[in-house]
């Protein structure tokens, strides 16, 4: 049997881990991510507790803040999963989702599937996207002191998860190279439909920001 105590338990322990991240992947973003997968599972037949404690723990040690290792998060997630005495059925379902659940990972053939992934997946997504997504995207490329704009540097398209992962261009870039791909990504129609109006506002966005770049009414 689960511990009942579960879910604030591991709300608690994700808010410790995260105390001193970075703005757009910090505990709000886990909550955000949570709040979207409980939306989305309304509509979807789901083990409620494994889309839980995923969406909690989906970016419990992301890869971009530990060097690009992505056995972190996973290894994190697993040994408090355990410690708090859930099934082994549960621990696995949820680290499978961690492993497999960030957009680097289109990059490669998906070897796991569940309706759980999909879900939790669906809600990470609606958070890089719309004005949230914006915001996240600025902050992030502030972090890492990227150039707002440059253009003399084309997004590219790239092949592979290693070329994704050194990308160094600009915040812009970042639109064209993952946010505005997300909507024909998503795996459930609650998804599918809430990702629509939030491309709808990236797309405005982007529109407002080159008239405004370029000096026109």
């Amino acid at each position: 049997m689960n511990n009942p105590d579960i879910i604030p338990s591991t709300i608690a322990f994700v808010k410790q881990q995260l105390e001193n991240a970075e703005g757009g992947h910090d505990w709000f973003h886990i909550q955000r991510v949570y709040n979207n997968t409980m939306l989305i599972a309304r509509d979807e037949e789901v083990d409620i507790l494994v889309v839980q404690l995923g969406a909690l723990l989906h970016d419990i040690a992301d890869s971009k803040f530990h060097n690009g290792d992505e056995s972190v998060g996973p290894a994190i997630a697993g040994a408090f999963l355990e410690k708090q005495n859930v099934s082994g059925e549960v621990t696995d379902h949820v680290v499978q989702i961690i492993r497999n659940i960030s957009f680097k990972g289109s990059y490669d053939t998906r070897s796991f599937h569940s309706r759980e992934l999909d879900v939790v997946q669906d809600a990470d997504r609606l958070d890089a996207i719309g004005a949230i997504g914006i915001a996240r995207t600025f902050n992030y490329g502030g972090f890492k002191n990227r150039e707002l704009y440059n253009p003399d540097i084309q997004p590219k398209r790239y092949k592979t998860k290693e070329e994704y992962k050194k990308s160094t261009s600009p915040t812009i870039n970042h639109f064209y190279e993952k946010l505005l791909l997300l909507k024909d990504m998503m795996n459930t129609e609650t998804g599918k439909r809430i990702a629509l109006e939030r491309h709808r506002y990236m797309e405005n966005f982007l529109e407002q920001f080159y008239r405004e770049w370029n000096g026109e009414k």
